[in-house]
């Protein structure tokens, strides 16, 4: 099946926001599960790109990359800004970071710790600053933090997924 590409997705976002935790709970599980993805995988295949698609060390440093906008989303609405800080599309971090060179553990381990910065922050929120809204500025749609928060949760699967398809065509070379 063919995926649906990251920039050509569409978001309705309406969720309650007591669902907030549960949102949190994915997004404290990512680096878990994409430790179990990887973990079976050997050395000379993680750095393997397939045309112009990332390698798997690729997309763990990305999610590795982004949450830094992440936190600095969250700066965003605690600051009351009415637009949420942009994303850098042509992703130049990930390009230029060489993640194919760094081990893979640093990578994932790097990944568990900014993510679990990112959780504590989540969590330490009161009703009110979760459903704090801004415009994001390339979906052009205001969202709450638990909408971002999904967001950040989908953008992990996008990435699981893309791993998990990599070393499935990989696995038939």
């Amino acid at each position: 099946m063919k995926r649906t590409k990251w920039v050509e997705r569409k978001f309705e976002f309406n969720l309650p926001v007591g669902v907030f935790p549960c949102v949190v709970e994915r997004l404290r599980g990512t680096p878990a599960r994409m430790e179990e993805l990887v973990r079976a995988l050997p050395a000379h295949v993680l750095a393997v790109r397939v045309g112009e698609s990332w390698s798997v060390q690729e997309q763990v440093g990305h999610l590795l990359d982004l949450d830094e906008l992440h936190e600095g989303r969250l700066e965003d609405y605690e600051q009351g800004l009415e637009v949420l800080r942009p994303a850098d599309m042509t992703n130049r971090k990930t390009y230029e970071a060489d993640h194919n060179s760094a081990p893979i553990a640093g990578l994932l381990a790097g990944f568990r710790d900014a993510r679990a910065r990112f959780v504590r922050r989540l969590e330490a929120l009161e009703e009110e600053a979760v459903a704090r809204t801004a415009l994001h500025p390339r979906l052009q749609k205001q969202m709450r933090v638990i909408d971002m928060a999904l967001f950040v949760a989908e953008h992990d699967d996008h990435h699981l997924a893309s791993i998990t398809e990599l070393t499935r065509l990989l696995a038939t070379r």
